[in-house]
């Protein structure tokens, strides 16, 4: 049966983790913090992609678009049209 590690044994694991990786364990650190700290860059920045993604253009910002490159036209959002009585 396959059991969680007790104290003994993870200080042997310790030992051989220091012995194989002792000199490098501060380069290995800050690799590893490095790696964090991009993943949540990417992470940050996907969240804004997706903030600014879910907003719906407003009119003014599409009628400064259309004037800016007048070749490529923006559509204006689609209002709902009311059904006849």
């Amino acid at each position: 049966m396959i059991h969680m590690p007790r104290l003994p044994e993870l200080i042997i694991l310790l030992v051989i983790g220091l012995l194989l990786f002792g000199k490098r364990l501060p380069e290995v650190g800050r690799g590893v913090g490095r790696a964090i700290v991009e993943f949540k860059k990417g992470v940050r920045g996907l969240q804004d992609e997706v903030d600014q993604a879910g907003q719906a253009p407003r009119p003014e910002a599409t009628r400064q678009l259309n004037e800016a490159h007048p070749d490529t036209v923006a559509q204006q959002p689609r209002q709902a049209e009311a059904a006849p009585r």
